[in-house]
């Protein structure tokens, strides 16, 4: 996969030209990548169009035009593109009460590293986490993390394929599956690979 660069994204005036229409389909594929963990745990796989996105929302929200800048937001979310090998995601960890998500971020340390995704046929794959910095403290975790996950060339081929992709987590504190991923979205990901 590429990498996007400044030459691939649009000036703030043009971005404000096409913003309707890319954040309409940005929206769409953003969801089609999505995948609840249970009630409380959610995963947003990325790729370039989600990147794309989130890069032109952060110029336009900082009015971000001068080139360090806007390098500085190409090399903090270039990372989360996959690079064909992997598939890479957010995780949301997501507690509307605040009384209750300070108590759960407490509980889940560690939960990052015990995501996972498995190709029907193989072994779960868990994810590497937080590569870019610590998003856990001795005291508690995050309640977002970027994960990456590997996957061997016969995992890649076999979900290209079409068996199963399933997703889940298990934590001590959480423990949730997703079974079988809706097909448009394991067709989505299987996108992201060589």
């Amino acid at each position: 996969m590429t990498h996007l660069t400044r030459e691939s994204l649009w000036s703030l005036e043009d971005y404000a030209q096409h913003r309707p229409a890319f954040r309409t389909r940005a929206i769409a594929h953003k969801r089609l990548r999505t995948v609840h963990i249970g009630p409380n745990v959610t995963l947003l796989f990325e790729d370039e169009t989600t990147i794309r996105y989130q890069i032109q929302e952060m110029l336009r929200v900082e009015r971000t035009f001068e080139a360090a800048g806007i390098q500085d937001e190409l090399d903090a979310y270039n990372p989360l593109i996959p690079d064909g090998g992997n598939l890479k995601a957010t995780m949301l960890i997501e507690y509307p009460d605040e009384t209750e998500r300070k108590l759960r971020l407490q509980m889940l340390k560690g939960v990052e590293r015990r995501t996972w995704v498995r190709v029907d046929g193989h072994d779960k794959v868990y994810a590497v986490a937080d590569e870019d910095l610590a998003r856990e403290n001795e005291v508690k975790t995050s309640s977002v993390h970027f994960l990456r996950f590997e996957l061997t060339e016969a995992m890649r081929r076999d979900l290209k394929a079409g068996n199963a992709l399933a997703v889940g987590v298990d934590h001590p504190e959480y423990t949730h599956v997703v079974g079988e991923v809706a097909p448009e979205t394991q067709a989505s990901l299987a996108a992201d690979l060589n």
